[in-house]
């Protein structure tokens, strides 16, 4: 077995992995990167059907009874609703931190990776995009109107809207309908 973290920090690295699965019989290869913007680029074309892509989402509720029990659970709804499930978030013992830790992830993550790998321009009208859509959440969003709000297009609002989707930031869900 060989493991390799931070993959996307070595150049050519798909190539690389491409020709030691190749070369090496029964090798298994885990490699993870805190980047799956450039992990993602760099891996899948040169392993394409020699590969398996595992999402690692943050903790679920189902995880979380065994360290809580369900009237916990209930209690910390609202917390686990403005601060997430990443197990960093949930084992900090104030606000504050909770605040802190969130606050890092989104500067590391969405102004250093989502903007640099996909080259945003604004980093502010990806944020404020962000901003509206977290007060439109749960009800239907109109991209013309984020666009007026914001003072883009509408290509570029479904540009940013896919690379949210994309780095797990955003689910799209479609309207319900019976008919």
């Amino acid at each position: 077995m060989l493991a390799i973290d931070e993959a996307q920090n070595i150049p050519s690295i798909g190539m690389g992995l491409k020709i030691i699965v190749d070369q090496v019989p029964g090798i298994r290869v885990v490699v993870t990167g805190s980047s799956s913007f450039e992990l993602a680029g760099q891996v899948g074309e040169p392993l394409t059907g020699r590969k398996h892509t595992l999402t690692l989402y943050p903790l679920a509720q189902q995880e979380l009874l065994s360290a809580y029990n369900k009237f916990e659970l209930q209690e910390k709804l609202v917390d686990f609703l403005i601060f997430g499930s990443y197990p960093e978030v949930i084992t900090s013992a104030t606000r504050q931190a909770r605040n802190e830790i969130l606050t890092e992830i989104a500067n590391s993550y969405l102004l250093k990776d989502i903007l640099s790998f996909e080259r945003v321009k604004n980093s502010r009208t990806l944020l404020d995009l962000l901003k509206l859509l977290a007060f439109q959440m749960g009800s239907e969003v109109s991209l013309a109107e984020l666009g007026t709000q914001i003072g883009v297009d509408i290509k570029t609002i479904q540009r940013y809207l896919d690379l949210l989707e994309k780095a797990f930031v955003t689910v799209r869900l479609g309207g319900f309908g019976r008919n």
